[in-house]
C-alpha cells in the first residue's frame, strides 16, 4: 500500500517558504528530469507509487526530485566479450576515490565509463546524471542565496542517490543518500528516500531514526505550478504506508500542491498553511488513519475549505467493518472478517474467538494496513494458523476464504474506481492462482485476457451483467467516499463478491506505446472525473 515509508516518499517545498531556499528546492526536480532527458529514454511517465497489488510501491509515496517514469530504459551497444578483471579493478579505485572526494564532478565522469566498461550502464547512468547535476549547479549556484549553498551542493549526490533508487539498487542508493546527507544534514527529502530504501531493505530502526528527521525539518511540500487549476492541500501520513496514490489524479502541470504530514505536525501549524482552494484527505488506509482520527477531526472541523474524503468515511472501510457497512445491498457478498489485536493465550482461545466470529476454515491471515497480497497467507486448519498468528504477533486480519474459481479455471479480479461515488472500470486481472495481481497473471502473454479485460473497459454493463452493475453502483453509494473504489469478482449467478473496497485505489498510466496503451483512454476517463469533481467542490 502507500505512505512516506517503506516506498519512494513524496514532496519538495519548505514550511519556511524562504525564496532561496525554495528555488533551491525547485532545482532538484528540473535538474534530475534534465539529466534523464539528455541520458536516457522515458518509456512512460506514470506514477512512482504503485500499490503493491501492481507488485511496486504503494500509496501516496513519490520519489522527491524525480520525473517518475513506469520503466527507465537504457540504450547499450552489444558488447563483443565480457569485462576485464582490468575494467572492474578500476570501478573499484574509482569508487574508492569518490568516497574520499564524493564532490569532484571529474571522478564521477571517469566512473561512468569505468562502469560502462564494466558492464554496468545503469551505474552509468547514475554517474552521468551527477555529472549533469553539477554542471547545472554551477551555471546556477551564484544565484542562490548562501543559506541554501549547502543543499545546491549537495543535489548532484542526491539525484545521483535517487537514480540508483528508482533503477532497485537499493545499496548503492543508501550509500549516495548517506553522502548527501552529510553534506545537507538538512534535505528533509534525502532523509524520506533514505528511509524509504532503508525499509525496503528490512532495516527499520534506521529507517525510523531517518524518517523523523525528515519530518522534523519539515511537514508542509510545496510542488508549485506555473498556471494552477487550484491550489490542493493534501493530507498524507509520514508514519505507516496508507496514503493515497495520488499524482496521476492531481497532475503538477495544472495542480499546485501542498503536502502536509499531518501526522507530524502540530496544531498551530494548521494556521500557518499556505493558502489553498480544496482538501483532499489522502490518508486512505483505516488502520493508518484510526490513531489520527482525533487530529484529523480538529483539522477538518477548523477548515473553512471543501474536503474529499471525510476522515469518518475513511475509517468506515477497515476490513472486519466493510461487512457490516455493505449488509443488506443486493447482490453483494463479503466474506466474513475479524481483527485480532495480537496473538491469543492459546490455540484454543484463537480457535475459541474463530467461533464466536462465526468464522471457519480455510481462513486468510494478513497483517494490519496492508494490500496487494503482503503477508498474506491462506490456512486450512489451526496446525498452521496458530504458528502463523504467533509468528506475526501483530494486530492482523482473519478473513473466511471463498473459491472464486471460473468455470474455465482461472480466477478474475476486477477494479472499479468510485469518483464521487460513481463507478469508473480501471483493470481485470485473470490468474489461473487465488491469489490475483496484475503483475503476476502473465496478461501480456494470453491476448485473450486483454481482448476480455478490454471489453469490461469498454462496456462494463454488458461485461459484469446487469446486476453486478447495479450492485457496484451500491457499493459506490454505501462506501460514500469522494474517491475510492473496490477490487471484486463476479460469481456465476451474477452477484458481486467484494474483496476490498477503501479508498487507497491507484490508478496510474501505461506506456503509450506499450502493450497496455489502450488503457490510458479509460484512465483519463477517471482523471477527467476527479477534475470535475474538484471543479464542482469549489464552484468552478
Amino acid at each position: 500500500m502507500r505512505a512516506c515509508s517503506t516506498k519512494p516518499v513524496w514532496g519538495a517545498g519548505h514550511k519556511v517558504w524562504v525564496v532561496a531556499r525554495a528555488r533551491a528546492y525547485a532545482l532538484v526536480a528540473a535538474m534530475f528530469q534534465l539529466a534523464f532527458e539528455r541520458r536516457i529514454e522515458m518509456a512512460s511517465f506514470a506514477d512512482t507509487t504503485v500499490t503493491a497489488d501492481e507488485g511496486a510501491p504503494r500509496a501516496g509515496e513519490q520519489t522527491q526530485g524525480v520525473v517518475a517514469a513506469q520503466a527507465l530504459q537504457v540504450s547499450e551497444a552489444p558488447r563483443a566479450s565480457q569485462p576485464s578483471a582490468a575494467a572492474h579493478g578500476l570501478v573499484a579505485r574509482l569508487a574508492a576515490a569518490l568516497d574520499a572526494d564524493p564532490l569532484n564532478p571529474a571522478l564521477h565522469a571517469a566512473h561512468a565509463d569505468a562502469l560502462d566498461e564494466a558492464g554496468d550502464p545503469n551505474g552509468a547512468l547514475a554517474h552521468r546524471i551527477a555529472v549533469e547535476t553539477f554542471n547545472t549547479v554551477a551555471s546556477t549556484a551564484q544565484d542562490v542565496a548562501v543559506a541554501s549553498v549547502a543543499l545546491l551542493t549537495a543535489l548532484p549526490l542526491y539525484n545521483l542517490a535517487t537514480a540508483y533508487f528508482m533503477r532497485g539498487n537499493h545499496e548503492a542508493a543508501v550509500h549516495w543518500y548517506r553522502h548527501t546527507v552529510s553534506f545537507a544534514p538538512d534535505l528533509a527529502m534525502a532523509h524520506q528516500n533514505l528511509a524509504a530504501v532503508l525499509e525496503l531493505l528490512n532495516r527499520q530502526d534506521e529507517a525510523h531514526l531517518h524518517r523523523d528527521r525528515a519530518y522534523s525539518l519539515q511537514r508542509v511540500f510545496v510542488e508549485p505550478c506555473e498556471t494552477p487549476t487550484r491550489r490542493v492541500l493534501i493530507l498524507c501520513a509520514g508514519r505507516g504506508s496508507g496514503n493515497i496514490p495520488f499524482d496521476t489524479l492531481l497532475p503538477t502541470q495544472t495542480s499546485y500542491r501542498i503536502k502536509y504530514a499531518i501526522d507530524y505536525a502540530s496544531d498551530a501549524e494548521d494556521f500557518q498553511l499556505p493558502p489553498h482552494d480544496l482538501v483532499f484527505n489522502a490518508i486512505g488506509e483505516p488502520d493508518i488513519a484510526q490513531p489520527l482520527m482525533p487530529r484529523l477531526d480538529a483539522f477538518t472541523q477548523r477548515s473553512r475549505r471543501p474536503l474529499l474524503n471525510r476522515p469518518a468515511a475513511v475509517m468506515g472501510t477497515q476490513r472486519h467493518l466493510l461487512p457490516q457497512l455493505l449488509a443488506g445491498l443486493d447482490d453483494v457478498l463479503t466474506a466474513p472478517c475479524m481483527r485480532l489485536d495480537g496473538p491469543p493465550q492459546s490455540s484454543d482461545a484463537l480457535f475459541e474467538q474463530i467461533v464466536q466470529g462465526r468464522l471457519g476454515f480455510p481462513l486468510l491471515l494478513r497483517p494490519l494496513a496492508t494490500h496487494g497480497g503482503e503477508g498474506l497467507t491462506l490456512h486450512d486448519s489451526l496446525d498452521t494458523l496458530w504458528p502463523a498468528v504467533q509468528q506475526m504477533n501483530a494486530p492482523c486480519y482473519l478473513t473466511m476464504f471463498r473459491n472464486y474459481q471460473s468455470a474455465d479455471g482461472h480466477y478474475r479480479k476486477y477494479r472499479s474506481v468510485f469518483v464521487d461515488r460513481v463507478p469508473l472500470p480501471y483493470h481485470l486481472a485473470i490468474s489461473p492462482q487465488w491469489m490475483v495481481h496484475y503483475f503476476s497473471a502473465d496478461m501480456l502473454a494470453h491476448p485473450w485476457k486483454l481482448d476480455e479485460e478490454r471489453r469490461f473497459l469498454e462496456d462494463p454493463r454488458a461485461a459484469l451483467g446487469a446486476r453486478a452493475t447495479d450492485a457496484l453502483a451500491a457499493v459506490a453509494q454505501r462506501l460514500d467516499l469522494d474517491y475510492g473504489g473496490v477490487d471484486y469478482t463476479v460469481l456465476p449467478d451474477g452477484r458481486v463478491l467484494v474483496f476490498e473496497a477503501n479508498a487507497t485505489m491507484l490508478v496510474h498510466r501505461e506506456a503509450a506505446d506499450g502493450v497496455l496503451a489502450h488503457k490510458n483512454g479509460f484512465v483519463e476517463r477517471i482523471v477527467d472525473a476527479f477534475e470535475q469533481m474538484q471543479a464542482a467542490r469549489c464552484g468552478k
